[in-house]
């Protein structure tokens, strides 16, 4: 029998599985996650915290089977470890593994269970990070529940990220709204932490969480009064995990910029959900009438081109504007600097290309096209407009 092609580097298959589930809801993305040859074998690690049950739910509906990571480091509430209990057996998960520190290295660095005070990061290495490690040995992606809302290092979250080389990131929830969390837990009837009740929005270990106010952000009372941010488990050597180059520079008129939009894109499905303010990321097929009644909330539309010759999106921008949308409309996925005039007439203020692009094609032939304006189309376009 042949051999099998070796599998492409991860960051390539983190690239990959982004453009093909971009536009996929976070059920879409787990099972796709679950199936996809170029993820792997896969656990979920869950806090079993104040909006874990959403994912596990999730899982439970796909997989039940599907091994559950819980790190019970040894200075939980109580309530979470009877949290952990109820939610396992209500769902069903049959493989919830409870990984615990090393005890001879609890023994050997934090005899008097005290390292929190002196050295939280350590605390945090010898039970939760070192753990996890050593529980994900033959897996080759995880699906955490990270979100963008939960800002700081978390406010630009891909649904697949690759971990330093070693293994995939599956964020299923990383453009989910805290109102799309709720409805979740409501709608499904699902159990909520008992310490959600009493001004816990974010639950982590007892001695370094704190209630938040209504007014803090949800992780306010973690490591209250200090600049930790993260317990570890998401970082490489006590920084974060280093990601790739800048994935997408945007174009306009006066050359290339960073991509200056931190806040979730929605799907036309979320619309109903959305506040002002909102982003919205669409597609060549998608259905304008589903955007009625919601244009003048949204600060930004990007439609995505499948591929430079699908001119699809060129159209879209033009009926947007026709119905009246005056917010930022950027033209994304696959276009060449030869497109750019094009798409700055069709109604476009913006365009995003991935970064290799912008090296083979430097800013200096996006600018050769930015005289858009001048020409005869402009009467064609105020008509039209």
């Amino acid at each position: 029998m042949p051999l099998e092609a070796p599998l492409p580097p991860i960051r390539e298959r983190v690239a990959e599985l982004n453009r093909r589930y971009r536009h996929h809801s976070a059920a879409a993305v787990l099972e796709h996650a679950l199936n996809d040859p170029l993820v792997g074998p896969v656990a979920l690690v869950s806090s079993f915290g104040a909006e874990s049950v959403v994912l596990l739910h999730l899982v439970s509906t796909i997989d039940r089977s599907l091994p559950v990571i819980f790190l019970d480091t040894e200075m939980l509430f109580p309530e979470t470890l009877a949290y952990q209990r109820a939610v396992s057996e209500r769902l069903g998960l049959g493989d919830v593994r409870v990984i615990r520190p090393d005890r001879e290295a609890l023994f050997a660095r934090d005899p008097d269970a005290l390292l929190y005070r002196s050295d939280p990061d350590a605390c945090c290495a010898l039970r939760k990070s070192e753990p996890l490690a050593r529980a994900l040995e033959g897996f080759d992606a995880w699906i955490t529940g990270r979100k963008r809302f939960q800002g700081k290092a978390r406010a630009a979250l891909e649904l697949f990220e690759d971990e330093g080389g070693r293994r995939i990131k599956i964020n299923p929830l990383a453009h989910w709204s805290p109102r799309d969390v709720q409805d979740y837990i409501v709608n499904n009837r699902l159990p909520r932490h008992p310490l959600v009740g009493r001004g816990y929005p974010s639950i982590g270990c007892r001695v370094c969480t704190t209630p938040a106010g209504e007014s803090e952000p949800p992780r306010a009372g973690r490591w209250r009064g200090s600049d930790k941010e993260e317990c570890g488990i998401h970082f490489l050597g006590g920084r974060a995990v280093p990601g790739p180059a800048p994935k997408t520079v945007i174009v306009t008129d006066t050359g290339f910029a960073s991509d200056d939009w931190t806040g979730p894109w929605l799907t036309p499905e979320a619309l109903e959900r959305a506040g002002r303010g909102a982003a919205l990321d669409i597609g060549p097929e998608t259905d304008l009438g589903q955007l009625a009644g919601h244009l003048e909330a949204l600060a930004m539309i990007r439609v995505n081109f499948p591929a430079f010759s699908d001119g699809r999106g060129f159209t879209i921008a033009r009926q947007l504007r026709r119905m009246g949308y005056r917010g930022r409309l950027r033209a994304g996925g696959h276009l060449i600097a030869d497109q750019y005039a094009m798409a700055r007439r069709s109604g476009f203020d913006e365009v995003e290309i991935a970064a290799d692009l912008a090296e083979r094609q430097p800013q200096e032939h996006w600018l050769a096209r930015a005289d858009w304006q001048q020409g005869d189309y402009q009467s064609r376009l105020r008509e039209g407009f």
